[in-house]
């Protein structure tokens, strides 16, 4: 793997390790699902427009809009309903930590829709990296906010499922569709779930108008979520989806930094090993990669039309 795709993997992950916080902060400005809306809708424009500007070609394939629509739904719509709940129930850096248990169910995904396999280190890799995050989330259920974790964990684990179904069909479609129209509409599709639910069951005239709440829906919306699906877009082009993943267990560290340094989150003994057996974890993964089933060409040797494993 280059260095540049690697350093734009840490990129992403820095980017997603500041959502649960910049959610916190905004969740006391607006309702949870018209927040959410909004950011999907603001991101959605925004990769589209860019995308037109550009000239960038739409889907041709009524297969790639069934594929963008899901990705919508697993990553905007159940994604964002997880993450903006859960953030009213779980500290941030403890709920970035939870979320990113999302790169075992995408291995697990990954061997059987996009046919990749980890080799034995990657595997021994994944469980050492799902171990720490268990470590590091053991306090919070033998606590007395143990009840509202509960809740919170089960809105996370949501969340962590639409991660997941969104990352596998974009591995899926990366080399068959233009990332900016992609990415644009995934979201779009996705807002629209959010904003039904948001007209049912909110007061979107509750939203609590102010440079400080503008400031953090751009920077959530463009930066935490237009220009991350970009970069992890185009790290799926090059790099096998087990071995992308396997650099969200950075996340976890990221978001207990960020919760240490801005929202007085205190670490245990127990939490520090936790981080250290989930870096150890990435680096068993990250050497071990994952390998693809060559995919069928067709006759006279042309592409497969799937992403072809590098």
């Amino acid at each position: 793997m280059k260095n540049s795709t690697i350093g734009m993997i840490i990129v992403v992950m820095l980017l997603w390790a500041s959502c649960y916080p910049l959610i916190t902060l905004g969740i006391e400005y607006a309702p949870h699902l018209t927040f959410a809306a909004m950011r999907a809708v603001i991101a959605g424009l925004a990769l589209i427009l860019l995308a037109y500007l550009l000239k960038r070609p739409l889907p041709r394939r009524v297969s790639d809009w069934c594929a963008v629509m899901l990705i919508g739904f697993g990553a905007t719509s159940l994604g964002f309903l997880g993450m903006f709940h859960a953030a009213d129930l779980v500290s941030p850096g403890t709920a970035t930590v939870i979320t990113n248990t999302q790169p075992l169910l995408a291995a697990i995904l990954a061997s059987i829709v996009l046919k990749e396999k980890l080799s034995g280190r990657a595997t021994v890799g994944l469980i050492f990296g799902f171990l720490g995050i268990l470590i590091i989330a053991s306090p919070h259920f033998f606590g007395e906010e143990r009840d509202s974790f509960a809740i919170g964990l089960a809105y996370i684990i949501l969340a962590a499922l639409g991660i997941t179904i969104s990352n596998v069909f974009i591995k899926k479609i990366s080399g068959n569709v233009d990332l900016f129209m992609a990415m644009g509409f995934q979201m779009l599709f996705g807002s629209v779930p959010l904003i039904i639910g948001a007209l049912i069951t909110e007061e979107p005239g509750e939203v609590q108008w102010s440079y400080t709440f503008i400031a953090i829906l751009l920077v959530l919306s463009l930066f935490g979520t237009a220009l991350v699906y970009l970069l992890w877009f185009s790290v799926l082009k090059k790099v096998p989806l087990s071995r992308a993943n396997a650099f969200s267990f950075l996340v976890p560290v990221f978001g207990l930094t960020i919760g240490v340094l801005f929202y007085s989150e205190i670490l245990s003994w127990l939490q520090l090993a936790g981080v250290i057996v989930t870096i150890i974890g990435v680096s068993f993964v990250v050497r071990g990669g994952a390998r693809a089933n060559p995919e069928p060409r067709p006759p006279g040797g042309g592409e497969s039309g799937q992403a072809q494993e590098r």
